[in-house]
Formats: C-alpha cells, structure tokens, sequence
C-alpha cells in the first residue's frame, strides 16, 4: 500500500494524485442569493448551473460561501459552484473553492451575463477585463489575475440610458422565458464540453451561437 492509500485507509481523507487534480474543473454560476432575484437576468448563472445539475442527477448542498454539487462525466470530476456572497463579492467564494478543491485556474469557468451581447448568443473567452460586471471584477481581484475562463451568456442590452441595473436585475419577459428552454440545455452541453474537450474546441463548436 503506497502513501497515500495508507493516509486515506487511517485518516478517511480521499488524497487526490495529480492527475486526478488535472481532471477537476470548477464551473461557478454568478447570481445573486435569494428568491427575489431567482428570475432575473443577472442571475443566468445560477440558471444555467442548475441546468447542469439537473441534467446530471445532482443536487445541491449548503457549503460555506456558496450551494456545492458535484458529479463526474467521461472521467472529469465537475464541481458547480453558486457563490452565496451576492454577485459583487464573488471572488471570495471561487478562491475558497478553488483552494479547497485544489483547482487550478486553468480548470475554472465563470458563468455569467452580459448585456453587451444579443439575448440566447453565447461566448467563451479564456481571459480578459471584467468588462464592467462587478462580480468578475471582484473575481479578478481575488484571483490576482485576468486569466480565467469565462462563459458568458447574452442578455441583450434592451434598456434606456441609465437603467442598465434595472435591466439586468429585472426578470425575463414572456419571449426570453420560452427561449430559454431551448437555451438552456445547449449552454449545460457548453459546461461539459468546457471539461472534456478543452476551451478552445469548445469556443470553436459553440461561440457566437
């Protein structure tokens, strides 16, 4: 018995080798906590997460600093996160998980709104600004570094000057709501994909669709 079987055998600790590090992947929705904002747009996060775990039989769980549910698929362990911090102060809840996990940030992918693409269109970037979003600026903050995944997902920027907030904070309309069925299980496709096929065959298959 190596080392490590012998640490699990007398402490019932589960040491993970390094290989098996590689194959872990930390998907975070953003949103917001609460059942006032389960509806609403900032909140696509959190949706499309627990579309996820939906498709895959898995529930959530109360944790510190965010809802935890985790599921393997095709040999990668997947860990979905939904910060309970509120959307502005997001980063702490990814580093927490990322340390506990031991994740690296190559493995992570941050699920998120944005207003400046049409509602439904989806896009994959493996870096770059926050871009105005408060919870990946904070993210950003957290981490140190610009250089993470990030999948976001269209919200569309159909609101007067000024009422940016109360756009994004407002819930989807009759049309979003019957599209986002349709939507829904393509961005789930889009997690799994992120883990199995690498972000690049992933931003390749799916960007801008």
């Amino acid at each position: 018995m190596d080392l490590r079987n012998l640490f699990s055998v007398l402490f019932g600790i589960k040491v993970e080798t390094k290989e098996e590090l590689m194959k872990k992947f930390l998907i975070v929705g953003l949103g917001n906590i609460g059942s006032k904002y389960e509806n609403t747009r900032h909140n696509i996060g959190f949706k499309i997460v627990d579309e996820v775990a939906e498709e895959h039989k898995v529930t959530f769980e109360t944790e510190k600093l965010g809802d935890v549910a985790t599921f393997r698929f095709k040999g990668r362990t997947f860990v979905l996160l939904k910060p309970s911090t509120f959307m502005n102060l997001s980063g702490k809840s990814v580093k927490y998980w990322m340390d506990k996990e031991k994740i690296s940030v190559e493995n992570i992918l941050i699920v998120t709104d944005d207003v400046n693409i049409d509602f439904g269109t989806v896009r994959l970037k493996a870096k770059g600004s926050a871009g105005g979003h408060n919870g990946l600026k904070d993210i950003q903050e957290k981490l140190n570094t610009q250089q993470y995944a990030r999948f976001r997902f269209g919200v569309g920027g159909n609101y007067s000057k000024g009422r940016q907030v109360d756009f994004v904070l407002g819930e989807w309309n009759k049309e979003e709501t019957s599209q986002l069925i349709e939507r829904l299980p393509v961005s789930a496709k889009i997690i799994t994909s992120f883990g199995t096929a690498g972000l690049a065959n992933t931003m390749n298959a799916f960007n801008g669709k």
